[in-house]
């Protein structure tokens, strides 16, 4: 046993030291803010605000508990700063804890051959690359595997201490009661151990009162507000999902692993993939290949017991497996650690202007880190502000006050393997289905261009603003959103516009529409801060608020448009007023 321990440390040494400096990445952000929380706030770690797509929220909606937060919490208290390779060589222990477990469980299930099972686990390409990250993945795993081999060893209190620690890692630890509630029918202990199985239920019912009781609401709730919003549950999304979950079983093992699973007649085993298998395509909807790390145990244990007599085989699949694992945390490695040198050069000579960024991910925490600000729906930059971006990420809609994005600095992200776990034109939803469908893919393509540009001042064009255009939105300075239907946008109680004056006095006019939910009825337009027009509208219905003739000197003129009173919709945080189709000196029909 210390012989087989020593060789699953010292592999799962070597495979991890090489990335000990991998840059924050993915998720990592929101799980490091949580931490920054706990050290002011250490009973609400999930209280953290941040903007996420351009919209500032709190983390009690987040679709994990707060354990991640709590762990990396610590550590940074101890630490006193977020630094890559104490945090990475802090979760190396975790990996380790996930490891042994297994060959404890590999020692009890396949023993002839449980050190192929457990470097088999180790192998698996989602463990390999998601144990160098800080999200919750890598402690749910570790505290899954030491609960079911401390069940199978029959400690159950201690397995109870270990399941309570993985309930509060991540919500899906409720799957372990089936699973466990099976291995105890079948040995016989289930009137003995029931009460195990009442720990996940008790952790969630325990934190959601708790959250109740001191902050007002309940996290699962603002999550299910979340999961509207957004649409994340809706039929395409899963179907995307189960599709993409089904390409990562696949390949977890390669389609060798495959076989020994379905030709497997472990009831226990067969079982604990199935319930998992069934759980992950009701319970997620992004498709990610971590989200089945929880089988990867009882897949390993059955790949080397079916082949327990083709060796050859075995170490085969183990080779496979580990090429393809190195590969792509290497090419993992080699994307966030573009955007930290990226952000380190970006960064240099912005004393003098505000910086934006308009990412997610590290390239988000590496500037902000440097003093950058995230990007929120609607921002107007102003001539002289400098916004970091990326082509891989969601780009959150902004004005330029009349400004033009001007680019200085521009990176192609290329990692020296062709393998890709996301980027652009890759079909891979290794993290997410929103990115593609396929387990990985091979491509020499850059996995992000990242650019760097300052907002220089521009004299507006265009004197009548149509919603509908692009060009318009150039001339936004504030208050309006972005396009939808392809016809208009929905602007707050206030909206600020830059026109050119015509050459010839032209009405003013405003084309709006009042909906049934907005309060408001007195809309009051202004030209240069001079009030040109006010009319009190009865009803919700279309609108158009028009001056007489006018024109304004010099070649910029500022119009304000505005409505008494503003709403803000439920699950929409925006602060809107009216519908607006079109602004400016309108030419005649």
């Amino acid at each position: 046993m210390r012989k087989q321990a020593l060789l699953v440390c010292l592999f799962v040494l070597l495979v991890s030291l090489p990335f000990w400096n991998q840059a924050i990445q993915g998720d990592d952000y929101y799980y490091l803010a949580a931490a920054q929380h706990a050290q002011i706030d250490p009973l609400h770690p999930h209280h953290a605000k941040y903007v996420f797509l351009g919209i500032p929220m709190d983390m009690r909606g987040h679709p994990h508990p707060p354990g991640d937060g709590w762990l990396l919490g610590g550590i940074l208290a101890l630490v006193g700063d977020i630094r890559e390779v104490p945090f990475h060589a802090a979760y190396f222990l975790l990996a380790l804890t996930a490891a042994l477990s297994m060959l404890a469980l590999a020692r009890k299930f396949v023993p002839e051959r449980a050190v192929e099972a457990t470097l088999l686990f180790c192998a698996v390409p989602a463990f390999l690359v998601n144990s160098t990250s800080l999200e919750s993945d890598l402690p749910f795993l570790a505290f899954w595997v030491l609960t079911v081999a401390l069940v199978v060893y029959d400690r159950p209190k201690s397995a109870g201490l270990a399941l309570a620690a993985c309930s509060i890692m991540a919500y899906q630890s409720v799957v372990l009661i089936p699973i466990l509630g099976l291995y105890f029918w079948q040995q016989g202990t289930l009137r003995r151990n029931w009460w195990l199985l009442t720990v996940p239920v008790l952790g969630f019912v325990g934190y959601q009162g708790f959250e109740r009781i001191t902050s007002g609401q309940y996290p699962a709730l603002v999550l299910g507000q979340h999961f509207q919003t957004y649409k994340l549950q809706r039929g395409e999304m899963k179907l995307r999902s189960a599709i993409a979950l089904t390409g990562h079983l696949a390949v977890m093992f390669t389609p060798l692993g495959l076989w020994a699973l379905l030709r497997s007649r472990d009831r226990f085993l067969s079982a604990w993939v199935a319930i998992f298998y069934a759980a992950a395509l009701v319970l997620f909807f992004a498709g990610s290949a971590r989200y089945l790390l929880p089988l990867a145990a009882p897949f390993a244990i059955l790949v080397a017991r079916y082949y327990a007599g083709k060796p050859r085989l075995l170490w085969l699949i183990f080779g496979l497996q580990l090429a393809l694992g190195l590969g792509l945390a290497s090419v993992n490695y080699q994307h966030w650690d573009g955007y930290r040198k990226f952000a380190a050069a970006a960064m240099k000579d912005t004393a003098n202007h505000r910086v934006w960024v308009n990412s997610e991910w590290g390239l988000r925490f590496y500037t902000e880190a440097e003093g950058a600000l995230a990007v929120v729906r609607g921002q107007t930059l102003r001539p002289g502000d400098i916004v970091i971006g990326s082509e891989l990420s969601d780009q959150i809609p902004y004005t330029t006050g009349g400004g033009l994005a001007v680019e200085q600095m521009r990176t192609e992200i290329r990692p020296t393997l062709p393998l890709r776990l996301v980027g652009l034109g890759s079909r891979s939803g290794y993290s997410s289905v929103s990115f593609g469908l396929w387990p990985f893919d091979i491509s020499s393509a850059p996995v992000d261009i990242v650019t760097k540009s300052l907002i220089v001042e521009k004299k507006p064009e265009l004197s009548w603003l149509p919603m509908s255009t692009t060009a318009a939105a150039n001339q936004f300075v504030s208050g309006v959103y972005s396009l939808e239907n392809q016809q208009w946008r929905w602007m707050s109680g206030r909206a600020v516009f830059l026109l050119k004056p015509p050459p010839t006095p032209q009405p003013l006019v405003a084309k709006v529409y009042i909906p049934d939910p907005a309060p408001g009825r007195t809309i009051t337009m202004t030209l240069n801060g001079v009030e040109v027009a006010k009319q009190t509208f009865p009803k919700p219905e279309s609108y158009t608020l028009e001056t007489g003739p006018l024109t304004a000197p010099g070649d910029t003129a500022t119009v304000t448009l505005s409505i008494d009173q503003d709403f803000s919709p439920a699950g929409d945080n925006r602060r809107l007023g009216m519908i607006l189709t079109g602004i400016g000196f309108q030419p005649k029909q």
